[in-house]
């Protein structure tokens, strides 16, 4: 069995836990390297009896955010909300006119923002989003002017709140953005998961440790 599905199969159950032992920079460049240990719950000893060892690599690393201990799940995807900032085009959102209601707007441009990311991302940690030139109620107030550059399914998202308020909305996606490289590689990100840890990365590969 590859190492890989090994490692993913001694998790997720009942009674199988992880343990993110190391989390250190590789020995190249945005390289990260992860040390998990898989253990299973043994009720008799009220305790976690230690399975095997893993070392997983990260390569091509450009977002991580790790909490080391326990975990009960662990998925390697390429489907995620944390993957929008690396895996679609950035698109500029443009507005022109006037709400109603500025604060009934901003609170929507909030709520907006919260449905689309969930518990992953935060408005205040992703400054790039939204145009900080001015106070947000300011901007709109101005009647015309940029929301900001944002991933394309929160601009999509964005667009229809701007157009439920009555303004008019125009959106230039990134003509540069492309998912392949000049030599045809995917420059896709893949996302490790990891209860609430998680590594964005080009390439992740799982290996066990020897003695084990």
């Amino acid at each position: 069995m590859p190492k890989r599905e090994q490692f993913f199969n001694e998790l997720g159950g009942e009674t199988q836990y992880g343990v993110l032992l190391v989390a250190q920079m590789g020995g190249v460049p945005n390289e990260i390297q992860l040390i998990v240990e898989t253990a299973v719950y043994d009720s008799s000893v009220e305790g976690l009896r230690p399975q095997n060892d893993y070392i997983i690599r990260a390569l091509g690393v450009s977002e991580h955010r790790a909490t080391l201990g326990v975990f009960g799940k662990a998925a390697l995807l390429e489907d995620h909300l944390l993957l929008y900032h690396h895996n679609t085009p950035r698109v500029a959102v443009h507005f022109s006119g006037t709400a109603d209601d500025v604060n009934d707007l901003v609170l929507d441009i909030s709520q907006a923002y919260v449905s689309t990311f969930q518990e992953w991302r935060h408005l205040v940690e992703m400054p790039d989003d939204l145009n900080r030139a001015l106070p947000l109620v300011d901007l709109l107030q101005r009647g015309v002017g940029l929301l900001g550059t944002m991933p394309k399914p929160l601009a999509e998202r964005m667009a229809r709140v701007l157009a439920h308020h009555g303004m008019s909305v125009s959106l230039a996606e990134d003509a540069g953005f492309s998912t392949t490289d000049d030599h045809g590689r995917s420059t896709l990100s893949k996302l490790l998961l990891i209860d609430s840890s998680y590594v964005i990365a080009l390439d992740f590969s799982i290996e066990q440790m020897k003695g084990k």
